[in-house]
């Protein structure tokens, strides 16, 4: 998609994601014993990174949450003020679980209905900051995505700000092609993506998306994910994965099991936008001709390694 829109204007996609306020002394404190990512990043001296990805994982270390985080505060010497992004649907639980453990830091967490997120996808290269026109005033923060160039940038900005102000020549686009887009690309976002309590760091590519620190010390759900690492052997992982034709009705539903021609089972779909989505898969069967069941008919589906993944990742 983004290599036919070469030389085009920059897209906007809207995105129906929540951003939350986590604002304090000992936000990034906070923050570090509950997420992948070395948090503490955000609020270090010098070259600070504007955003991080991160996961939220629960005790046995299984993706709760995904999220990205913005730093809002210009300078160590300002509170530290951090954005966290997550999938709408799970606002609610996501304050309920940072709550449980604020205990006694010196943390505000409040949501933002005021700002809006967009996906920013440059016409010519992704993520290349010279091919991004800006006239940065309005919006709070414009940033490369942090989980792949291929991603291009986020944008937060208040509600009802003027997309075309902010980025001269941009164009609102449609958030479906926002969507194709990332299963194209093989990115995972929110819960039917990584359905929480179920899908594994490691194996959703989270070291591949630049979310993890294997250095930062504890937290929750470090363990398990630490012994893969070092173990080195991970058997499965997200593919973007694709169709031959857009499929009729409601398409394959969550959870499907896909096989190889023989009847092996090879992994589950995950979702997708028509005729592209996202799968867990076995590598030793990824580059085989796999199908799935959809109503007695047996529907033909191909996998694929992204070009932006480390060379030999999928081996």
């Amino acid at each position: 998609w983004c290599r036919g829109r070469r030389g085009a204007a920059a897209a906007c996609f809207p995105l129906g994601r929540a951003l939350l306020g986590v604002r304090g002394a000992e936000a990034a404190v906070f923050l570090q014993g509950l997420l992948t990512h070395d948090v503490t990043q955000l609020v270090a001296a010098g070259d600070a990174p504007p955003a991080l990805y991160a996961h939220a994982l629960n005790v046995q270390g299984r993706c709760l949450y995904d999220v990205i985080l913005y730093r809002l505060h210009g300078s160590t010497a300002e509170e530290p003020h951090i954005l966290l992004e997550c999938d709408s649907s799970v606002l609610d639980s996501i304050q309920k679980h940072l709550k449980l453990y604020k205990i006694r830091r010196k943390v505000t967490i409040t949501p933002c209905p005021d700002l809006s997120l967009w996906a920013v996808i440059p016409g010519e290269q992704p993520g290349d900051a010279s091919s991004l026109p800006k006239s940065a005033d309005q919006a709070l923060l414009l940033t490369p995505d942090p989980r792949a160039e291929v991603m291009g940038w986020r944008l937060i900005a208040k509600k009802g700000a003027n997309l075309s102000e902010i980025i001269p020549g941009s164009q609102v686009g449609d958030v479906q092609d926002y969507h194709r887009h990332r299963y194209k690309q093989g990115i995972p976002e929110g819960v039917k993506d990584l359905p929480p309590g179920v899908a594994l760091p490691l194996e959703s590519n989270l070291a591949f998306m630049n979310g993890i620190s294997f250095t930062k010390g504890c937290y929750i759900g470090q363990e398990l994910t630490a012994r893969t690492h070092h173990m080195g052997v991970i058997r499965k992982r997200l593919l973007p994965v694709r169709f031959p034709a857009p499929l009729p009705g409601p398409g394959v539903p969550e959870g499907a099991e896909i096989l190889t021609e023989s009847g092996k089972p090879a992994g589950k779909f995950r979702a997708g936008a028509g005729e592209l989505g996202i799968a867990l898969l076995r590598l030793a069967h990824a580059n085989e001709p796999l199908c799935v069941n959809l109503g007695g008919d047996r529907v033909k589906l191909s996998a694929a390694t992204p070009e932006w993944w480390p060379k030999g990742a999928a081996k």
